[in-house]
Order: structure tokens, then C-alpha cells, then sequence
């Protein structure tokens, strides 16, 4: 059988199913995506590049789907090298978020196609107007908003299953279409993720933080709003006055990833941390940048109190990758987290709620001991209902037999 994975940033989602295709000497597999991506043993990958492509000139309606058309083109050239060096594909694996899912079902007509379904726009119930600190752009917003689905809803049009990690998330598709999409996280390798009392972490003074100390935890790709970290900051002068020992480590980066960008010349990290910088001791706070996976997990295995904040977005690998390293994880009452926390495997705090957000984190802090059993049935969670090798894994190995078949 041959295999071919469109991604943007491939493996992506799909680094789990990929790795396990890959050791069947029965199945050749291929794929496309872009420069950032990486091969998986020894696939064949074909990589594209945009260049510096001005869409100024196009309506501000469809300057995305412009750029989507653009990333299609180049897919299109990948795929026809492919196809005249004989590949063609039984079953395609993609993301349509990028528009890379346009020309499949064109050049290869006959295949099987599986879209990850990670997320559909919309004005109501989503990230968008979730925060009143952060006003929409308005009725040609949500009207432009609304066409950032367009390239989503044709990979949907052509595809033959879909697959979305979370309930929630599915639920974000229009319900003409959820029929198509089946609820199966990639997981997480819980072998790799797991509670460790003996790690240390190395801060860049040379300091080291162990499981024993006080530590504060707090992840996201990049440290903006969407993920809280305007909320976890105006937290901390209440923590840090409770818990003088308590040290405090920041993983992520200072760019956007999500959302609106911050006012020209500054940074969310910077803009929020000046916000309460009079407030807090500096030399206990450290700000780690993006680490290595192997640095960040270490980080999650010293934590006392990990702090997961997001709106009702794509629900982070970090808030699993927090449960499994036997966290315990004070999160958000927003979708999607209420489908994985339940207040018996970590504690909930509605999103606005700082002062409610800082007692949970302090108490945390203050009765270690009275949070064994939720570190304990976090883990629990993690190995019953998301490991990739036990279960989730084979879930996508059965649901790809079924397409096949």
C-alpha cells in the first residue's frame, strides 16, 4: 500500500501514525510539506517553500484563501513529481488548515483521504469575542473570519473520513459534516511523559530546581492571551507573596501563535510581565524560552503546580503531556478542557478568575501531600484513555483499515 502525508510542518499530528506506518516493510510511504518539516524513517519527503508573496492587492475577504491557493499550487507541483515517479497513493493523510488539500482529490482521484479536523471558525462560542480585554474586529471581521474556513470545508467536500482529537473540537464543524468526522486524539507516549522524583532542571544561572522545591509551571507555544498567560501573570504577585521560596519557570516563546498581535513595537510576554514586574520578584520568576521536548518534560516532572489557561480553542498537547508527567494541573473551565479535567484529576478555575486561579496555585503549594491522590488519577487518565500505543494509535490503525477497506 502506498501512504502519502500532506502537512505543513509534517509529522505534525500525525508523527505517531506516520512512525508506525513506516516500520510496515509493506507500505511505502511519502509526503509533502514545508521547509520546517522533518522525514520519518527514511519516508521520502518532498519539501515546498513560499517565497515572499504580496497580497496587498487582494480583497482582505480572501487574502488568506489567496495564500491558501499559493500553498496549493506548490502541493501541486509536489504532487506531480510524485505521480511521475509512479506513487500513487491508496490512502492520503492531511491537514486542510493551509490550504495543502486542495488539488488531492484532483490529481489523485481514487484515493482514500483522511483530514485532521483540528478546527472550524466561528464568531460564537470559540476564541473569538471570548475575552472582553480584547474587542473583535467588527462585522467585516467576523464576515472574514467566517471565509478562513473556505479551503476546510472543500478538504471536507473531498475527503472520505475526517478525524478531530476532542468532542469539542468536532462539534466546531458545521453539523452537515460531523457525520464524517470521527473523535481520536493522537495521544500521548506515556513511557516518555511519566512522574520522575530524581529530575532536575538547569536554569540558566546554573541553579537547579528540583521535584522538592516550589515550582510554579506554566507552557504554551507562544505566551499571548489565547492561552492565558495575561491571566497566570496578574496571578503570580498573589503567589509569590504567599510562597517566598516558590520559583517560577515560563516555557515558551515571545511571538503569536494564536490570535491578535500586540501593540507594535512590544511583545504580550513583555507587555504583561511590565504589567506586574513591580510586583514580583524577579530573581524567582525565569522565563525559559522554547526547550528541546526532553528539557520541557523535565520541567513538567518538577512541578508543584502546572497552570494551563486557554480559551475555547485546540486544546494544547501540553495540558496531556502535564497529566501524564503526574501534574497537578490547575486549568481553565473552558471547552475543551472540561473534556479531560474533572476536578478529580485536577482542578478547574473559571478563566477570568485571578484571585480564584492564585488560591488554587498557593494551596497547592502550602499541602503537597493533599494533592497525591489528583497527581495519581491524572496519570490515571492519561494511560486509560489517551496513551498512543495502547490506544489511540490503534483506534487510527483500525479507522485507516476501515477507510481502506
Amino acid at each position: 500500500m502506498n501512504v502519502l502525508f500532506v502537512h505543513n510542518n509534517f509529522p505534525g499530528q500525525y508523527r505517531h501514525i506516520a512512525g508506525a506506518l513506516a516500520h510496515d516493510p509493506q507500505i511505502q510511504i511519502a509526503a509533502i510539506g514545508s521547509t520546517t518539516s522533518r522525514a520519518v524513517n527514511g519516508s521520502k519527503l518532498v519539501k515546498y517553500s513560499l517565497s515572499d508573496i504580496d497580497v496587498s492587492s487582494t480583497h482582505p475577504f480572501a487574502r488568506r484563501f489567496d495564500m491558501e491557493c499559493y500553498r496549493a499550487e506548490q502541493v501541486l507541483y509536489g504532487l506531480s513529481s510524485l505521480a511521475s515517479s509512479g506513487f500513487a497513493p491508496d490512502l492520503v493523510l492531511a491537514h486542510p488548515g493551509w490550504g495543502e488539500a486542495l488539488p488531492l482529490r484532483t490529481v489523485f482521484p481514487n484515493a482514500r483521504i483522511v483530514l485532521y479536523c483540528e478546527f472550524y471558525y466561528g464568531r460564537i462560542g470559540r476564541d473569538v469575542g471570548f475575552d472582553p480585554e480584547f474587542p473583535d474586529t467588527g462585522i467585516d471581521g467576523h464576515v472574514a473570519l467566517h471565509i478562513k474556513n473556505a479551503a476546510t470545508l472543500l478538504g471536507l467536500a473531498d475527503c472520505s473520513v475526517g478525524i478531530s482529537p476532542t468532542e469539542w473540537q468536532r462539534s466546531t464543524f458545521p453539523e452537515e459534516y460531523q457525520h464524517k468526522i470521527r473523535v481520536i486524539h493522537e495521544g500521548v507516549d506515556v513511557d516518555l511523559v511519566k512522574p520522575d522524583p530524581d529530575a532536575i532542571v538547569r536554569l540558566p544561572d546554573g541553579r537547579k530546581i528540583r521535584a522538592s522545591d516550589e515550582v510554579v509551571t506554566f507552557v504554551a507555544r507562544n505566551l499571548e492571551p489565547l492561552r492565558g498567560y495575561h491571566i497566570f501573570m496578574r496571578a503570580l504577585p498573589k503567589i509569590m507573596a504567599a510562597r517566598p521560596n516558590a520559583q517560577i519557570i515560563v516555557v515558551g516563546g515571545d511571538g503569536v501563535s494564536y490570535g491578535s498581535s500586540p501593540p507594535p513595537g512590544t511583545t504580550w510576554k513583555s507587555m504583561f510581565f511590565d504589567e506586574v514586574g513591580g510586583q514580583i520578584d524577579h530573581q524567582r520568576i525565569h522565563f525559559a524560552g522554547r526547550l528541546p521536548h526532553s528539557e520541557y518534560v523535565k520541567v513538567l516532572q518538577v512541578s508543584s503546580a502546572h497552570v494551563y489557561l486557554t480559551y475555547p480553542f485546540v486544546m494544547s498537547w501540553s495540558l496531556l503531556e502535564a497529566l501524564s508527567a503526574g501534574c497537578v494541573v490547575i486549568g481553565s473551565d473552558t471547552a475543551p478542557v472540561r473534556e479531560v479535567l474533572d476536578n478529580r484529576n485536577g482542578i478547574i478555575v473559571p478563566f477570568f478568575d485571578v484571585e480564584q486561579l492564585a488560591e488554587r496555585v498557593v494551596e497547592a503549594l502550602a499541602r503537597p501531600r493533599r494533592f497525591r491522590g489528583i497527581r495519581q488519577r491524572a496519570r490515571k487518565t492519561i494511560v486509560d484513555q489517551y496513551d498512543v500505543t495502547r490506544h489511540c494509535l490503534p483506534n487510527l490503525m483500525k479507522l485507516i483499515d476501515d477507510v481502506c477497506a
